[in-house]
């Protein structure tokens, strides 16, 4: 189910974006999507057609676990993290956020309600804790 964030704004469609223009970018069927989702213990798909379809479209979907995560990021060729951020965006409405050193990060939830002077004060404040090496 795609959870709503607070107050009832919008709800976020960062991994369906992602997950759409990738799959155009990169030619493929929502079916050789989920060919390339297969667990190799298994020889499943992590992740069905239909699934893909539902968060391509913006429709209600189960949120994706680890596993599929990790699946997800494979079959369209993109790192983890990308598709971990898009995921916490969409579900959960947290946002990473990176210091100014991109050495340190933090998990910020609705920072894309924040100003860019808010943003930037936060990546300071990260940077002041984790001070770049």
């Amino acid at each position: 189910m795609n959870l709503m964030a607070e107050h009832d704004a919008p709800a976020r469609t960062d991994l369906s974006d992602l997950v759409r223009a990738r799959r155009q970018e990169l030619r493929l069927s929502l079916r050789a999507v989920q060919d390339r989702t297969v667990d190799p213990d298994t020889g499943d798909p992590l992740l069905k057609y239909s699934w893909i379809d539902r968060l391509e479209k913006g429709q209600p979907v189960i949120p994706p676990q680890y596993p599929q995560l990790k699946a997800l990021a494979s079959a369209l060729e993109l790192s983890l993290g990308q598709v971990q951020d898009a995921a916490g965006a969409q579900f959960f409405g947290i946002d990473t956020v990176w210091s100014e050193s991109h050495e340190a990060r933090a998990l910020v939830r609705r920072a894309d309600q924040m100003t860019p002077a808010q943003l930037e004060q936060l990546r300071r404040l990260i940077d002041a804790i984790a001070p770049p090496e």
